[in-house]
This record gives C-alpha cells, structure tokens and sequence, in this order.
C-alpha cells in the first residue's frame, strides 16, 4: 500500500511561462511507481499569470490536486497599478497562505500523509508548509531548489533587494533550517551557499536532486517528428525566457552576432536563430533592428510543451543563456537540451555550475554572457562544428540519469529515509 506525501508547489498545471512547473509534474507521475502516493496543495488558477491546459492532462488521475484560494497582489489588489509593500512579502502570492492552510489541515486530516513536501521558487510555498508542519507535527522535506536570499560577490548587491523581503526570506530559511528533515538542492553551487550560511545545520541530511527531462514526451515526440527539411542554413534556437536583466542579458550576443554578419562571416542565407518564447521581445527587437540583424535572428511566440520538444529535436543547436549572478543554478532546460542530443552554445559563466556540469560532460563550447569577443569567437566555432558533424552525442547512460523518472526515484528514497527516522 503507498504511503502518502502532501506536496506543497504553486507551480502546477494549468500554470505557464516557466520551466519550474515540470518539476513537481514529474515527481507527482513517478513517485506512485515508489510507493509514494502525492496529494498536491497548489493555488486556484486565477493566481497564475499565464495560463495552459497542454499539461494537465499529464496529472496522474490518482493523484488529488487541491486549489486553494490564491490572489496575485500586483493584478488583483493594486490600485492604479500600484500595491503596498506589506502585500508582497515574501512574495506576491502571500494571499495564498490565507486558503492553504486551511485546505492543508483539512487534507492532512483526510489523507494521513507520512510527510509534507514543498518546493521553491515562491518563499510562501515554504512558509505554508512551515506552518502546516507546526500545527500538525507531520514531519517536513523542503525542496529549496535555490538559495531564497544570495549576494552578488561582484557588486555585493543582495538578491532581492528589498530589506523587508530579504528579512522576511531569511526567517522563513532559517526556518527549514531549524525544523526540516530533508532539504533538497537543485545543484552543488545552491547547497554550498547554504552550508555557509549555517555551518551548524545537519549537513548530512541536505541532499542535490537536480532538474531533468521527462523521457516518455521526448518518446512522444519522437513518434510524431516530422523529416528534417534539409537546406543549407545552420538553425539555432533558444528555447523559453531570456530575462531583461544581467543574469540572461543578450545583448553582447547580438553584439557578436552583428560584428560576424558584418565582417561577412554570417548572412541570412547561412544562419537563422529562433528565440522563442522569450519575453520582453519587443526590447529584443529593437535591439536587434539596430544591431540590422533581423534578418538573421527571429522571434517566435510560445507554443505547447509537446511542440517545443519537438522543436528542440529538430533544430541544428541550442542555446543557453545565463549570466554570472545565476552561477549557483543550472537552468531546468538544459537537461532537456541534453536529451535532445542537439549541440549546445552555452553563453555562462566559466565558474558556475551550468560551465561545470557542461565541461564534466565534455562540451566545449561555453562562452560568458558579457564578453562579446568570446562568444563571437564560438559563434564561428560551433556552426563550423555543425557543418563538420565534429559534435558527438552523450553516451544514453549518462542522459539517462538525467531523466525525471531517475530523479522521482532519488526523491523517494530520500522520502523512505526520512519516514523511518
């Protein structure tokens, strides 16, 4: 018989616009195949700011899903535009612990649940499931996935910047510090920030399970792949949000990729590169107009889940954008470009863990995101790769342990693990 896990996330389908909402899909399909039954607490979709079925029927049938009254301050309580401060701390969504509290004692009741889960990247997320562990004593896993709070070593800037929010982030970490079980990390680099902040804590019992790639829509996929048009044109693409700030800026990338156009060594005829989905397009293209490189640099709006799979199997390389401030993370796509065998262009920072995971693997083509001569110089390098076909694929063990259903099973015998203690 399955044990039972409440599974706190506000990212959940019918919810859009982020990579994060695979996660906990994922463990909610394969932790079953464990002996783990979820429950899942999440917010009513009002809450979300975009919105798409194309997931939801991947919600297991067996698992129940909770919607608990949730407001967004900024569109539902502000006015003229504008909200007070007190509304958005930790986050915006703070509303949402108002209905989940009460929802959660009620299926803490109902179901029994051997632990409570929670995942990042909302601080209220963590905060409900705090509270939930207080009034019910049902022990708790947290799945911090990031740091909530970190400093830009460069600038010394803190992340976010707001005192209040800040303040209000760092009790609720020193909170799981102090009373969870488990806690999770989605990379090395995020847990060792941790461990600095408390070098006292159990260490022993903080874990890594990264992000990863769920292999039975990649087979989909694949079923239902259309033949390769071949032609003479090298198409890259980048797939999701480029953020209109330091951490994804773009700009030296376009830069390059206007200095190469000019010096003849890229055309229209011979490049194309997509971004889809990317937000704030309508600042990349003013950019890239002025850079006059719209010719060779398209952009593409959203599409379902399933689609840019597809999409990602079929292009000739894929892009990574990630500036030196997110060197503690590894963005969630990266494992399904890894699955998708394409060869990958990582714009990062050397010293981060996407450049480490990347070298580990034995790609060579990673270029920091602000040095414009650096990525001009593996623009030219990888798309002669390409024409050579010099980029061999991973050996499929090692994409294997990426996969979602391997990363589910890492979680449940963290899970068994702490249900006995």
């Amino acid at each position: 018989m399955s044990k039972k896990i409440l599974m706190i996330a506000f990212h959940y389908p019918p919810f859009a616009g982020s990579s994060g909402v695979q996660r906990t899909l994922r463990f909610s399909q394969y932790l079953p195949n464990d002996g783990w039954l979820p429950v899942v607490l999440s917010a009513h979709p009002r809450a979300y700011e975009k919105t798409s079925n194309d997931l939801i029927s991947e919600i297991p049938k067996e698992v129940e899903t909770i919607r608990a009254f949730a407001l967004d301050s900024a569109r539902h309580l502000s006015i003229k535009g504008r909200h007070t401060q007190l509304l958005a701390i930790p986050d915006r969504w703070i509303s949402w612990i108002i209905g989940a509290i009460p929802a959660g004692v009620r299926a803490i009741k109902r179901h029994k649940p051997e632990l409570i889960w929670s995942t990042y990247p909302l601080a209220t997320t963590h905060l409900i499931a705090y509270c939930l562990h207080k009034i019910t004593g049902v022990p708790w896993i947290v799945d911090f996935r990031d740091p909530m709070v970190e400093q830009d070593l460069k600038t010394g800037e803190w992340a976010p910047r707001n005192k209040l929010v800040r303040k209000a982030r760092l009790f609720i970490e020193k909170s799981v510090v102090k009373h969870a079980i488990r806690v999770i990390f989605c990379t090395e680099g995020a847990k060792d920030i941790c461990m600095k902040r408390y070098p006292k804590a159990n260490h022993a019992q903080w874990h890594v399970i990264p992000n990863g790639f769920d292999e039975e829509t990649f087979q989909e996929a694949e079923k239902n792949l259309p033949e390769k048009i071949q032609e003479k044109k090298i198409r890259l693409l980048h797939s999701g949000l480029i953020y209109n700030t330091s951490d994804r800026d773009p700009s030296h990338f376009f830069e390059a990729v206007s200095q190469l156009k000019h010096e003849k060594k890229i055309s229209s005829e011979s490049l194309v590169i997509t971004l889809r989905a990317c937000g704030h397009e309508n600042d990349y293209k003013k950019m890239v107009v002025g850079k006059d490189i719209a010719d060779i640099i398209e952009f593409k709006p959203p599409i379902p889940y399933s689609e840019a799979i597809k999409e990602m199997l079929l292009t000739d390389g894929l892009l990574i954008f990630q500036g030196y401030t997110s060197n503690p993370a590894i963005p969630a796509k990266l494992y399904e470009y890894l699955r998708a065998k394409r060869p990958i262009l990582a714009l990062t920072d050397h010293h981060g863990d996407t450049a480490k995971l990347l070298a580990k693997l034995g790609m060579k083509h990673i270029a920091a995101l602000d040095d414009q001569d650096e990525i001009k110089k593996h623009i030219e390098g990888f798309i002669t790769s390409i024409n050579n076909k010099e980029i061999a694929p991973l050996e499929q063990c090692v994409i294997n342990s990426y996969s979602r259903r391997n990363t589910a099973h890492l979680l449940s015998e963290i899970c068994n693990e702490a249900s006995r203690t």
